[in-house]
C-alpha cells in the first residue's frame, strides 16, 4: 500500500473519532526523519487517548506497525517509521506551532549550505 493510502486511511478514523483540525505534510522530499506527519486536535486529555487507542485498533486493520508512542494527556505522539502522527490540545498544537517548523522544512529553510 502506498504511503499516500496509508495517510489517507490514518486521516478517515481520525476524522471519524472527531480529531479536527487535520493537516497532512508530504515530507518524502525533505531530509526528516519520516515521509509523511499528521497533526490532528484533539478535544481535550480523554479525547487525545480515545484518538490513540482508536488508532491502535485500525493499525491492526489496516496492517500497521506502531514502532512507538510517546505519550502524555496533551500531545500524543505515534511513529510508524515513515510516518509520524501528532495528537495534541489545541493549546500544545499553538504552544508548539509544528506547522510553522513542517512548512519551513519543506520549503527547504534548514539545509545546510552545500546541499542540493
Amino acid at each position: 500500500m502506498s504511503i499516500s493510502s496509508r495517510v489517507d486511511s490514518i486521516v478517515k478514523v481520525l476524522d471519524e473519532k472527531k480529531g479536527s483540525d487535520i493537516e497532512v505534510f508530504n515530507l518524502e522530499d525533505s531530509d526528516y526523519i519520516a515521509k509523511s506527519v499528521i497533526l490532528v486536535n484533539s478535544l481535550g486529555g480523554k479525547h487525545t487517548s480515545a484518538l490513540y487507542d482508536n488508532l491502535r485498533v485500525a493499525f491492526k486493520d489496516m496492517d500497521e506497525t506502531l514502532l512507538g508512542a510517546d505519550d502524555s494527556d496533551e500531545w500524543i505522539v505515534l511513529d510508524l517509521g515513515d510516518i509520524l502522527i501528532h495528537i495534541m490540545t489545541p493549546s500544545y498544537r499553538m504552544r508548539y506551532k509544528l506547522e510553522e517548523f513542517l512548512k519551513e522544512l519543506k520549503e527547504g529553510k534548514f539545509k545546510v549550505d552545500g546541499e542540493a
